[in-house]
């Protein structure tokens, strides 16, 4: 899990220093080549760099070491930086449609040539950036670097937004300029829907919301795998940060003695730990199988008598 965190944190500082880099470029190119959808656009990557930031610092703490004030561990930060992502990602959006409002209402100059050239390259370099960190989210099971890599996606979109609106406004010519600023608007729509996109899987995190339905299966079949196990129920996961906290009860004979139940408990977290690699903790609850009792498919999971 240390590994998966420190790869999710590469990538969120990779993301910083480009969004720097294309805040700086795309307002240089929006200011002096009189494009407005650019001016935008930079006020969207600006965000871009807090939330890199922000998901940076989440990662961070999450992957501290559980201690005497936080004893399930600080996997709740991961969550709570994807959802303050999201977040910012609305906010970026009411704030690039207040902009493109305000000017389209107010007559400025034509966009130049040129800021298409800049619109086409932050295209291209925030598409392969949102590929790359939306397959390391998904790879390592973090919602933080998911809503950071849609951030990135969402850039490209309100660049390409951009791109068009540049387009339109030079082909058109004089009367035109305002297409600048209707792409604007259009990329503002695209960022809200993203934001409220990503902020869900957030708050489910924030939630315990159970993760996905193969996660527990995997838990389930290691531990009714382990010898000596006759049930499996109540059995429960919950995500905190990019790990996985188990809890479940296992039936087993009631002749066994204490040492031997705990060993089978043992067994039966162990099993768990390799079966599912980003788990934090597993708790076992033993109790003695009773052959009378019924339990449904979703809840147990029996195993023949020997």
């Amino acid at each position: 899990m240390k590994q998966a965190t420190n790869r999710a944190i590469r990538w969120a500082q990779a993301g910083l220093l480009t969004n720097a880099l294309l805040v700086f470029v795309k307002l240089f190119a929006g200011i002096i080549g009189h494009s407005n959808a650019l001016i935008a656009d930079a006020v969207e990557s600006s965000a871009d760099i807090f939330s890199s930031l922000i998901v940076w610092m989440g990662l961070s703490i999450a992957a501290r070491p559980a201690d005497e004030d936080h004893p399930y561990g600080h996997g709740k930060a991961e969550p709570l930086a994807a959802a303050v992502v999201s977040l910012m990602l609305l906010g970026a959006a009411i704030g690039i449609s207040i902009i493109a409002i305000r000017d389209i209402r107010t007559p400025h100059h034509l966009p130049a040539p040129f800021t298409l050239f800049i619109a086409a390259g932050v295209i291209i370099v925030k598409e392969i950036l949102y590929r790359r960190v939306s397959r390391v989210g998904k790879e390592v099971g973090s919602t933080a670097v998911t809503a950071d890599a849609w951030h990135h996606r969402s850039d490209a979109i309100s660049s390409l937004a951009a791109f068009i609106g540049i387009s339109i406004a030079l082909i058109g010519g004089r009367g035109w300029e305002a297409a600048d600023d209707w792409a604007a608007l259009v990329a503002a729509l695209v960022v809200a829907v993203n934001g409220a996109r990503t902020l869900r899987p957030a708050i489910s995190g924030l939630m315990d919301e159970a993760p996905d339905r193969t996660v527990k299966e995997r838990a389930l079949h290691a531990a009714a795998g382990v010898n000596g196990v006759r049930s499996v129920e109540n059995l429960n996961v919950r995500s905190s940060g990019v790990g996985f906290y188990v809890d479940l009860h296992v039936k087993a004979d009631p002749k066994l003695s204490l040492e031997d139940a705990h060993e089978i408990a043992a067994k039966v977290k162990y099993a768990i730990l390799e079966a599912i690699p980003n788990c934090v903790n597993v708790l076992v609850h033993m109790e003695p199988y009773k052959a009378s009792g019924s339990l449904s498919a979703d809840a147990a999971f029996s195993l023949p008598r020997a």
